[in-house]
C-alpha cells in the first residue's frame, strides 16, 4: 500500500538535480583540458548530434535527446560534456605521458577537427597539469618551463592539500594553463579542485561578457544624463516650450528604455557568473603563499573593478530610467495645469458669449413685442374701420390706442409662455 500522495511531477528530476555533473576523478601524474563554448539556443541539436556521432565513433552510448551532461571513455582519454544556461563545456583528463609540461595535453587526443567543429564559440579554453609534490618545480622554473616566463599567480587549496597555479593568460595554441600540485588529494578530491579552478575560469569570462556592453553603453549614458539637463534646465526656466520639451524627454525616455532592454539581461548574467566565481574561490579553500598573489587576490584586483564597473553602469541605466520617468511626470503634470487653465478661460469666455447671447435674444424678444403689437393694432385698426362701414359709431384710433396695452400684455404672455416651454423641453 503506498504510503504518500502523488509524486509531484518533477520531483525526481529535482531530487537528482544536486547530484548533476559530478566530477571526475584523476590521480597525479595527469592531465586535463577544458573548452567552454557559447553556443546559440538554435545550436543545440546540432551540438548533440555532433557529440553522438563521436559517442558512436568510439562505442560508447549517446546522450539522450534531454541530457545536460555525459561522460564516457574516447580512447584513452575520458571525456565529459555538460550544458550550462549559455554555453557548454567539454571536460578532457588522461594519464600524464611524457616529462615535457603541456606538451601533450589531453585535448589533442580527440579526433583531429572534432573539438575545433564544435557549434559555438571558444569563451575559454584551458589545460592542466597534476602533478606529485616530489615533482614540483621551483618558483623560476615554474614561470619560466611552465608559463613561458608570465608573472604566476597561486596558492595552497584545499586546506593544504594541493598548490594551485596559473598565470591567467592565453597562450600561443589559444588555451589558458593551470597546474596542480598534489599534496595529499585523493583522485576524486583532485578532480573536483580541478573543475573548480576552471570554472572559475569559464565563469569569470562569461561575466566579463559584460564589460564590453558597459563599455559602449558609458559615453551613450553621458549624452543622455547631459540631455537630461538641459532638459531639466528648460522645464526650470519655464520658457513656454512645455509640448516641445515633453517630445524630447519622450525620445529620451525611449533611448533609455532601448539601452536598458539591449544591455540588463547581460548585466543581470554578469553579476550571476560573478557570483558563481566567489564562490568557486570560497570553496577552494586557499592559504598564501609567500611571494605570490592568491587567486582570490589576483581576482579581487583584477576582475571585480570590472564587474563592479558593469553593475555601476546598469544602475546609472536604472537611474537615469527614473530621473526620465520624474521630469516627464512633472512636465506633464504642468501641461495638464496649463491646459486646465486654457479650458477654464475657454469656459469662462462661452459663459460670456451665452450671456451676451441671452440679452440678445430679450432683446430680440422685446422687439417681436412691439412686432406683435404693432401687427395686432393693425388688424384691430382694420377691424374698427369695417365696423364704421357698417354703420357702427367707433372712433378708430381711440378704439386701436386702448387696445394697444391689452395687445401688449396678450403678446407678452405669448413669448413667456413660448420661451418657458421651450426651457423646459430642454431641460427634460
Amino acid at each position: 500500500m503506498r504510503l504518500l500522495p502523488a509524486d509531484l511531477p518533477e520531483r525526481a528530476a529535482l531530487s537528482l538535480e544536486v547530484h548533476a555533473r559530478p566530477s571526475e576523478p584523476l590521480a597525479a601524474p595527469g592531465r586535463a583540458s577544458y573548452v567552454a563554448v557559447l553556443v546559440d539556443p538554435d545550436e543545440r541539436e546540432r551540438e548533440l548530434a555532433h557529440l553522438t556521432r563521436l559517442c558512436r565513433a568510439h562505442g560508447q552510448a549517446a546522450p539522450a535527446a534531454d541530457a545536460v551532461h555525459w561522460s564516457g571513455l574516447i580512447g584513452a582519454t575520458r571525456l565529459k560534456w555538460e550544458r550550462h544556461g549559455e554555453f557548454s563545456s567539454y571536460t578532457l583528463l588522461m594519464a600524464a605521458r611524457g616529462p615535457a609540461p603541456f606538451a601533450d595535453p589531453a585535448a589533442a587526443h580527440l579526433p583531429p577537427g572534432w573539438l575545433a567543429a564544435a557549434p559555438g564559440m571558444t569563451v575559454y579554453a584551458g589545460h592542466a597539469e597534476l602533478l606529485h609534490a616530489e615533482d614540483a618545480p621551483t618558483l623560476p622554473d615554474l614561470q619560466q618551463h611552465f608559463f613561458a616566463g608570465n608573472p604566476v599567480v597561486g596558492s595552497a587549496v584545499g586546506d593544504g592539500a594541493g598548490l594551485a597555479y596559473s598565470d591567467f593568460l592565453i597562450h600561443a595554441d589559444g588555451f589558458g594553463r593551470l597546474l596542480l600540485v598534489d599534496q595529499g588529494f585523493t583522485p576524486l578530491m583532485a578532480g573536483r579542485m580541478l573543475q573548480r579552478l576552471f570554472e572559475i575560469e569559464a565563469y569569470r569570462m562569461m561575466a566579463l561578457l559584460a564589460f564590453p556592453v558597459a563599455r559602449r553603453l558609458s559615453p551613450r549614458i553621458l549624452a543622455i544624463e547631459r540631455a537630461l539637463a538641459g532638459l531639466t534646465d528648460d522645464i526650470a526656466s519655464d520658457g513656454g516650450r512645455d509640448e516641445k520639451l515633453l517630445h524630447e524627454l519622450t525620445r529620451l525616455a525611449a533611448e533609455v528604455e532601448s539601452g536598458l532592454s539591449a544591455s540588463q539581461f547581460r548585466f543581470g548574467a554578469a553579476r550571476a557568473y560573478a557570483e558563481l566565481v566567489r564562490t568557486r574561490i570560497a570553496e577552494l579553500r586557499e592559504r598564501r603563499l609567500s611571494g605570490l598573489q592568491s587567486l582570490d587576490e589576483f581576482m579581487s584586483r583584477r576582475f571585480a573593478p570590472a564587474v563592479a564597473t558593469c553593475a555601476t553602469v546598469s544602475q546609472r541605466m536604472h537611474d537615469l530610467s527614473e530621473r526620465v520617468a520624474q521630469a516627464s511626470h512633472l512636465l506633464s503634470t504642468r501641461v495638464d495645469i496649463a491646459r486646465e487653465h486654457q479650458n477654464h478661460a475657454l469656459l469662462a469666455s462661452m459663459d460670456r458669449r451665452a450671456k451676451l447671447q441671452l440679452r440678445l435674444q430679450q432683446t430680440v424678444e422685446g422687439l417681436s413685442i412691439a412686432a406683435i403689437v404693432y401687427y395686432m393694432a393693425g388688424v384691430v385698426g382694420y377691424l374698427a374701420k369695417g365696423g364704421r362701414a357698417l354703420g357702427m359709431h367707433l372712433d378708430t384710433d381711440l378704439f386701436v390706442g386702448l387696445s394697444v396695452p391689452l395687445l401688449a400684455l396678450l403678446a407678452f404672455t405669448a413669448v413667456h409662455r413660448a420661451r418657458k416651454h421651450a426651457q423646459d423641453s430642454d431641460a427634460n
